[in-house]
């Protein structure tokens, strides 16, 4: 069974990394806020997100990739026109 010592000691721990995730979001805004006049933040976001979802897709070619994404960018045109 697990003593105080080490459930303080768990604890501890998952504090200090919880705090540091929280520093790390607040750095990282701090660095997307620096470039909002060196480009635009919203489209490089966008980028990115798409660049580590096409990193995830290494076992599906990027020619089927994109004809399923150029399908699904037609049918939301569509609706969101509709």
């Amino acid at each position: 069974m697990a003593t105080k010592e080490v459930v303080v000691e768990l604890v501890e721990k998952l504090l200090t990394l919880e705090n540091e995730v929280k520093l790390l979001g607040e750095e990282k805004k701090e660095l997307i806020a620096a470039y909002k006049d060196k480009l635009d933040v919203k489209a490089f976001q966008a980028a990115l997100r798409i660049a580590k979802i096409k990193g995830k897709l290494r076992d599906t070619s990027e020619t089927e990739f994109d004809n399923i994404l150029l399908t699904v960018e037609d049918k939301l045109t569509i609706d969101w026109i509709a």
